[in-house]
């Protein structure tokens, strides 16, 4: 009998090394739980960083978006002002017709009471005339012709206008046709 119970205490002894886990067990178990973690960790991250670029893009197209908006309703009469130009160049020249007598005066007088408004429409839209201040700039102007620099007219100054240049805003519809001093 002595030797069953001894038995059994062995058996026990078997049965409850086998049922606790030893220490590498554990430590085996927590460090793949750790592997586990960070693996998810840099899945999250990952998300994350997908997350983020995607909104900042989503921003990004709303921004374009709203500048092409913004930029369609600011130049919306561009089109129409570059036609109208031809319109007032030919107004412009019909006041420069002399006067011979009281009803040419009053058809003077109409001409230039509709370029006047005209010219009022247009600035109301943005538009308005490019200022000859005596001083060459290629990105206002256009050189028709080059006339010998003298001391009235040194180098790169304008000589006269030929045609006068409009921009709407800081966009430039025409520019103005010069007569430049090399």
């Amino acid at each position: 009998m002595l030797e069953e119970i001894q038995e059994k205490e062995k058996s026990t002894e078997v049965e409850d090394a086998t049922a606790e886990p030893s220490v590498e067990e554990e430590l085996e178990e927590v460090i793949e739980e750790l592997d586990e973690l960070a693996e998810a960790q840099n899945l999250a991250s990952e998300w994350e960083d997908k997350f983020i670029r995607a909104h900042a893009e989503m921003q990004n197209i709303q921004r374009r978006s709203r500048e092409e908006r913004e930029s369609l309703l600011r130049y919306r009469s561009q089109d129409l002002a570059k036609n109208i130009l031809p319109a007032l160049d030919n107004l412009e020249r019909a006041l420069l017709i002399d006067v011979k007598d009281e009803a040419d005066e009053s058809i003077r007088k109409g001409i230039s009471m509709v370029q006047e408004n005209l010219l009022q429409a247009l600035k109301e839209e943005g538009v308005e005339e490019i200022q000859v201040d005596g001083t060459f700039d290629p990105t206002l102007h256009m050189a028709v012709q080059t006339l010998e620099a003298t001391d009235e007219h040194p180098t790169d100054s304008i000589v006269q206008v030929l045609q006068k240049g409009y921009k709407l805003y800081e966009r430039v519809l025409r520019p103005a046709m010069v007569l430049v001093a090399k």
